[in-house]
Formats: C-alpha cells, structure tokens, sequence
C-alpha cells in the first residue's frame, strides 16, 4: 500500500507510532465467529488468484480518503471475464456498472471502492487501464465496476482529491496475501456503528466433503446500526447506537423524542454505507452468485446493522473457477460444469460468517482519526469491548 501524505512533521510522527501500535483482528483476540474455518491468512485473497491494492490519501487537515482495488485474477480480466451478480439491500448509493453485471452475469475489469464524489474518476481510471491493456487494442467499449462510501465527516469530500493516478496506484499495489485492514484505500475516512470503520476482509473453507472451497469477503464498512458481536450488545453496553438517548422510553408519553447526538453535538449517524465484495472458487454461474450474494448481506444484520433509509447497502459477488469464466474468443457455444443448487447451502453460510468478521476486522483494526473541520471519529474501544464479551461468556 502505498499513502499520498502532506503533514506536518510532528504529526507524521505521531502517525508512525499510531501505526505502531496497529490494533489486533477480531480473531487474534479470541473473538471466534461462526462455526467454519478461516483460510490461512482469512481474508478474500485466500481465493487463489484474487488480489487487492490500496492508495490511501491523507492530505493537511481535511482530506482522509483514498482507492481499493480488488483483481478477480491475475490475467487480463476483460479478455478472460469472471461470472458475477450484485445484490441490492438498499439502494442509496451511487454504484456504477451494475446494470451491465445484472444483463450479462460477468465482470469484465478490476473492481474499484472509493468515496461518493469520485466513483466517476475511479471509473474513468479503470477504464483507462482496461483499455491500454495489451490484447484491448480494439475495445471500444468498456463496463468498470465501482462502488462507493460516503466519507464526507472525515473528508472534504468535495475537493474530489481522487486522481486517476491513484486509481492506477491502487490497482498497481494490489497483490495476494495478507490485505491491510482499517484506516486505508477506501476505508480511510469512513465510519461503522458509532465507531471507525474501514477496510475489512476474512474468509471461510468448507470441509473437503462439502466440496473444500473457499469464500473471501472484504468490506468498505460506513453504516450505522447497534453493534452486536457473538450476540452481546456491545453497542447498548457503550451507550453508542441508534436512538441511545431516547432509550428507554415511556409509551405514555407525548412529548417529542429528543434525537440521539455525539458529545461533539452531531447526531449518531446511521445513514452511510457498505460495499461488500464476496468471491469464491467454487464453479458457480451468476444465477447462484445471486444467491450467495444475498447471504452476504444477512452478516451485516449479524453485527447489528439494518439498512437505514440513507444507507447504500451493496454486494458484489464474483466466481474464480477456470471452468466458469468467459473467454472473448471466437466459439459461440461453451460448455461448464457447475455446482448444484443443493451443494450451495455450506456457501451461503461461508458468505454469512466471513462478511460478519470482515466488519467487525474493519472495526478492530480500525484507528481513531481526525480530518475535515476537525471532526474526530473515535476507534471501537478494545478493552472495553473485550469485558463486555467476558461479562457475556462471548468472547
């Protein structure tokens, strides 16, 4: 990963030691979701050939935002397409390319994460890289897939400071392995269930009986909700959630509810986002990527969240299997061989435990920021939360 830093000396210290002390994942701390097994290093890379690149962009005072780009392969993806599907669970958001996926059931480009107000750049970014790709020569038409956050508290989210120059930055940094998690690419600025939020990723691998495949999820997590981690309330414990200041409350009473607002005198923001992208090498269509991609979603009603009106709620779901890919050659017909719809059910319950512990890695990696206006976004509390999990046998 490569930063795009302008700060003052003494503050690009106080960076270096925060990043120091870079905070533990979920499952370092004993927080074990679900009953599957990770992959070795439990993220979306674990899907042999999937790789992902941030350029993370912090400038002066106000600009915390940045680009994350996830490669379904190693090859040229436009010549040699993945299948592919999206799922919907609420639509306030600006995603692009999504219509084309739905019609034709395959991704033809990396995909990119960014901020609202520069998904058009990323998009013009990755287009530029598809089409001077060798091989594209004759491309005149090209479907970049991009979603978005709004990081606009954090960010100056209209200085637009994304360049198609960190759109290629990002897809140049991306590669397999360990994928860092929290304050960078697209989870820069962004914020999840009262705390800050980021880049996230974790994995699961099916018994070999069920077929021994692997499902990788990585997240842009910026919505709101009440935080729930292995069915404690950590959001109610911490009096940080939706309406904590008018809960409880009497029925009887006739008297307006009074909104729930920040020490700073913001209002606890649960309109925002998530961008989910799930992959998986199992030899499945866009039909039943669909399918697993809806179950995705089921993992962030598992931390607590529940799509609020001014939420875009969106997952990007995608096949690696060499069977199942489209080769732009000259055959009109093709022959797959895929899964069945009874072999999905260990997928679909993959995709559930590895979105879950990709938001709460989003969150535990996470760090406190301050940037635009001077707000500041405080990190989940570790300690605090790891004593309520005890004092709930959850841990």
């Amino acid at each position: 990963m490569k930063h795009r830093l302008l700060f003052p000396f003494a503050v690009l210290i106080f960076l270096f030691f925060a990043d120091s002390a870079h905070s533990q994942r979920a499952r370092d701390l004993g927080i074990e979701t679900g009953i599957l097994t990770p992959g070795e290093f439990n993220a979306i890379t674990d899907v042999a050939g999937v790789k992902v690149g941030h350029q993370t962009i912090i400038e002066g005072d106000g600009i915390r935002t940045g680009v994350t780009a996830i490669l379904p392969h190693d090859g040229n993806i436009f010549q040699e397409r993945v299948p592919a599907a999206v799922y919907v669970g609420n639509g306030f958001g600006k995603a692009l390319g999504f219509t084309q996926v739905r019609e034709l059931g395959e991704i033809e480009t990396p995909i990119g994460l960014t901020n609202t107000l520069s998904i058009h750049t990323v998009a013009n970014g990755i287009s530029d890289y598809v089409l001077n790709q060798p091989g594209n020569e004759n491309v005149r038409s090209v479907n970049p897939v991009v979603g978005e956050t709004n990081d606009g508290w954090l960010n100056e989210i209209r200085a637009r400071n994304v360049t198609i120059d960190d759109v290629y930055a990002a897809i140049g940094n991306a590669k397999t392995g360990t994928v860092e998690e929290g304050n960078v690419g697209a989870g820069t600025g962004t914020r999840a269930l009262g705390f800050k939020g980021g880049i996230g990723t974790a994995s699961r691998v099916l018994p070999s009986g069920r077929g021994g495949y692997t499902v990788g999820v990585l997240v842009q997590s910026n919505f709101g909700g009440i935080l729930t981690i292995n069915g404690a309330p950590v959001g109610e414990e911490l009096k940080n959630h939706y309406m904590a200041n008018e809960i409880p409350y009497d029925l009887a009473s006739i008297a307006p509810p009074e909104p729930s607002r920040r020490s700073d005198g913001y209002s606890y923001d649960t309109d925002g986002s998530i961008m989910i992208i799930v992959a998986t090498d199992a030899p499945i269509t866009s039909r039943n990527l669909e399918r697993l991609a809806k179950r995705a979603f089921l993992g962030v009603v598992r931390v607590g969240g529940f799509a609020s009106n001014g939420s875009g709620d969106y997952v990007i779901a995608f096949s690696t299997h060499k069977e199942v890919r489209i080769h732009q050659d000259d055959e009109a017909v093709y022959s797959i061989n895929k899964l069945k719809n009874s072999e999905m059910t260990p997928l679909f319950l993959a995709a559930v435990e590895a979105t879950e512990e990709a938001i709460l890695n989003s969150l535990f990696q996470a760090k406190t920021m301050t940037g635009w206006n001077g707000h500041t976004q405080e990190a989940l509390p570790v300690d605090k939360v790891m004593e309520i999990l005890e004092r709930y046998n959850l841990d």
